[in-house]
């Protein structure tokens, strides 16, 4: 269940924590945090923020948490607007896993249709540059080892 706080004008959500496992693979020791959040764009920001210093705690600084939190970002994003439609009936499920050798491994899950990651267009292509929207996916592929839908 989310908490709304409102402090000033912005609107923080608080969710709860599923879980916190320390746990071990077959590559390393890592620690896995479970939250969702409610399918709302103000909760985005500040979801974000708690789960970024979650992995700070876990891994050493590199200079790739930028491309880490973008990424979250925008499959938080796209969870939300795109996934469950700003539903406040639907939530988005969101595992990340921190190893202890600095892995990150994030799922994020909501609960729309689905669709074809083949269908969404290409915002490099010449009729697409202008466009103000459309490059969540490409910028999670461009910045993330590893990205499966």
């Amino acid at each position: 269940m989310a908490r709304k706080h409102q402090v000033g004008s912005e609107v923080m959500v608080q969710t709860h924590t599923l879980a916190v496992l320390p746990r071990t693979s077959e590559r390393s020791p890592y620690v896995e945090l479970r939250q969702s959040l409610p399918s709302e764009v103000a909760a985005i920001s500040p979801f974000a923020d708690q789960l970024m210093i979650f992995v700070h705690k876990f891994r050493d600084a590199d200079g790739s948490e930028v491309d880490i939190e973008i990424a979250l970002r925008e499959a938080l994003a796209n969870a939300v607007i795109h996934g469950n439609r700003e539903d406040p009936h639907k939530r988005v499920q969101v595992s990340c896993r921190c190893g202890l050798d600095g892995e990150v491994f994030l799922t994020v899950s909501d609960e729309g249709q689905g669709f074809e990651n083949s269908a969404a267009p290409d915002p490099t292509a010449p009729e697409n540059v202008e466009f103000t929207h459309g490059r969540g996916i490409y910028l999670m592929k461009t910045l993330m080892d590893e990205v499966r839908f």
